[in-house]
Order: C-alpha cells, then sequence, then structure tokens
C-alpha cells in the first residue's frame, strides 16, 4: 500500500501546498446502443436451454439497460453477422489488426466529441499538458496529437499517454495531473480517457466470458485540471494491491484482440481489501463523513461489494448504479462519469472518495472536496 501525503504541510519554503483541482468534465458515447442486441445474440451461442435461460437471468441481473458501441448491431439476430458492417462474422472474427484499424479510425473521433463538450474556445491555447488513458487500442501518432491539431492547442503542449492500466487508469491520469499542478501551479491539463471496449469480443461460448462481454461498453470523458479553484479539489491519492489476487483481472493482447479474464472472486477480493484498508482510503476519516461516493461501476456485484465492505446506505452509490445502467463499463472513463454526475448536485464543503479497480488486483482511491 501506499499514499500520497505530500499534500499536508508546506513545501520547502514554508509555502502552502497549491490545490489542484477538476476544473470541468465533459463525457461522450458512441450513437449505437447495443446491450438488448448483445443480450439476444448471446443467447444464440448457447446449444441448451438451460444455459439459455440462465445468461438471461444472468443479464436481467447485471442491471445494465444500455451500452454504447461504435459497431452498429445487426438487425439479423441469427444471421452470419453480429454487427450491421460484418465486422464480427460468425466462425471468422477479427484479428488484432483489424481491430485497431477501426480503433484508429474511431477513437480520435469519440475523443474529439469528449472534448468539445469542454467548450475550451480561446482557452485551448492554455492547456499545457495532454494525458491520453486507453487500454483498447494504441496507435502512434495518436490520439494526442490528433487532439492538439484538431483542437488548435500549443504545438509544445506536453503530451503523455498512459495505456493498459484497465479500469483505473483514469484515477492514475487524475494523480499525474495533480502532480503537474502542484509542481507547476500555471499548469492547465487536458485528461482524456478513451475506451472502444466492443472492438474487443472474443467467440467465446463459455458462460462465464459472456457475462464479461456483458458488461463492456464504448466512451469517453474529458476533463480539465488546473490550480483554478472551481469543481473538485483534489486532497489524497492512495493505492491498495491486495495480496493473492494477481490472476482474477488480467488483460493480454493476443493474435485475436484484447483477451480479458475477469474472475468471479473479483467482488470478495474487493470486499476483503476495502475492510482491511479503509482507514489508510479514507486517511482516517470514517465512510459516514463522505458525502459524496464515486465507485467505478464495474458490475452490479462490484457495487454490492464495495457498499457490504464500507457499511454504505442504499442510496450512496446511487451515481455509480445510474452510470452501470444507462452506459455499462467504460473501463477507465467510467470513474468520469459518475464524478460529472455528483459535481451536478454537490454543494459547497461536501467531502467525496472515488476508486476504481483494475489488474492486480488493485484498488486506486482519490480524496476530494468541493469548495
Amino acid at each position: 500500500m501506499h499514499g500520497d501525503d505530500a499534500c499536508r504541510g508546506s513545501d520547502a519554503k514554508g509555502r502552502p501546498p497549491v490545490t489542484a483541482y477538476i476544473n470541468r468534465i465533459a463525457t461522450a458515447v458512441p450513437p449505437n446502443d447495443v446491450h438488448s442486441s448483445f443480450v439476444r445474440f448471446a443467447r444464440t451461442l448457447f446449444s441448451d436451454e438451460r444455459s439459455r435461460v440462465l445468461f438471461g437471468r444472468m443479464a436481467d441481473k447485471a442491471q445494465i439497460s444500455h451500452r454504447f458501441s461504435v459497431l452498429a448491431p445487426s438487425v439479423e439476430v441469427g444471421g452470419a453477422s453480429i454487427d450491421a458492417g460484418r465486422f464480427y462474422l460468425r466462425g471468422s472474427f477479427p484479428t488484432t489488426a483489424d481491430r485497431m484499424r477501426l480503433y484508429e479510425k474511431h477513437a480520435p473521433e469519440l475523443a474529439a466529441q469528449a472534448v468539445s463538450g469542454l467548450d475550451l474556445g480561446t482557452t485551448a491555447r492554455r492547456i499545457t499538458h495532454v494525458i491520453v488513458t486507453s487500454c483498447t487500442g494504441f496507435s502512434a501518432p495518436g490520439i494526442d496529437l490528433a487532439l492538439v491539431e484538431r483542437f488548435g492547442l500549443d504545438p509544445s503542449v506536453e503530451r503523455t499517454t498512459i495505456g493498459f492500466m484497465g479500469c483505473y487508469a483514469a484515477i492514475n491520469a487524475l494523480k499525474l495531473a495533480r502532480h503537474i499542478v502542484r509542481s507547476a501551479p500555471e499548469a492547465r491539463v487536458l485528461v482524456v480517457n478513451v475506451e472502444l471496449c466492443t472492438l474487443h469480443l472474443q467467440e467465446a461460448v463459455a458462460m462465464d466470458q459472456m457475462l464479461s462481454f456483458l458488461l463492456f461498453g464504448d466512451g469517453c470523458a474529458a476533463a480539465v485540471v488546473s490550480a483554478e479553484p472551481t469543481g473538485l479539489a483534489l486532497d489524497r491519492l492512495h493505492a491498495v494491491v491486495v495480496p493473492g489476487t494477481r490472476e482474477l483481472i488480467t488483460w493480454n493482447i493476443r493474435d485475436l484482440g484484447f483477451e480479458m479474464f475477469l474472475s468471479g472472486r473479483v467482488p470478495g477480493a474487493i470486499d476483503r481489501g476495502l475492510k482491511a484498508a479503509a482507514g489508510a482510503i479514507l486517511d482516517g476519516a470514517a465512510p459516514g463523513e463522505i458525502d459524496l461516493w464515486a465507485v467505478h461501476p464495474g458490475g452490479r456485484s462490484v457495487l454490492d461489494a464495495v457498499e457490504h465492505a464500507l457499511e454504505l446506505g442504499p442510496d450512496a452509490l446511487a451515481a455509480s448504479r445510474d452510470v452501470l445502467a444507462r452506459f455499462g463499463n467504460m473501463s477507465s472513463a467510467s470513474i468520469m462519469f459518475v464524478l460529472q454526475s455528483l459535481v451536478a448536485d454537490a454543494r459547497p464543503g461536501m467531502r467525496g472518495c472515488a476508486m476504481s479497480f483494475g489488474p492486480g488486483l488493485t484498488a486506486e482511491t482519490m480524496l476530494f472536496h468541493t469548495d
């Protein structure tokens, strides 16, 4: 375990530390709602009625109503292709190269859609740093340079890509942005989290794999982090690695796409890990002292585990459950959707805790407050 406690006290010259703020958050999803069509398609993969019924029951329990994709669903559920563009053909799923070509086409556009929502206007030239997170695709020149060109950012802007960290990458990006602002108070950091999870569907009939695919959708979030005292103040960040859980979440690049393994033991590991580390995560505060909870909506069972471990009230994770229902799990972008929702209703003086989970099993957490 380790925590970011540099915010305490003053610097070497006796000056109070600079506070970094998430000033604005904007989000975007592709136009194609694929959740219901995927559920119907998945049922056709099982040869026996018992499995089809079980999958349907589990899909209902997932508490997801919508997920979005850059791929339009096929109108023929039982046809040869899963999507209208015939990208996923039964018996002939695309290679990793095919998937990356679509990523290179669609990821920059979705990222630009989210950044447009920030309404940077003439302030775009004041952006000093760009941080992009993604675990669903790679290309160079990449999304970072595409955004510089698209929005007229200063060509000398510093660019960083955080890749393959999974669902907790957004908090790592905010951590880096906070470090930048605290070391250079004039900095304005553009943070972009873009994920095209639906490009990595695998042709599988195992129940656990299909239930994993049931969770994920495409989405993007963009945010500005600076020392300007508006929005959410970033107080403290902390990381927890739960012992003995290295193999519970894996994400590997193979010939036919990126292969995820998500163990059914993850919720139990989260429950145990949070109970053991709650004091460090909350910096000594009791869960009841936290007004705003932004928990990564990795799935209903993940949210249930956090609720149980921290003994939270039934409405504490309402924002996370709402994002799960409306968008599914969008990997790194998801936590920013939750934070965006919380900001809309937050009152001055509220304390909050954000947390995301990823390979390791690692929990990345962030304490924040509203001024």
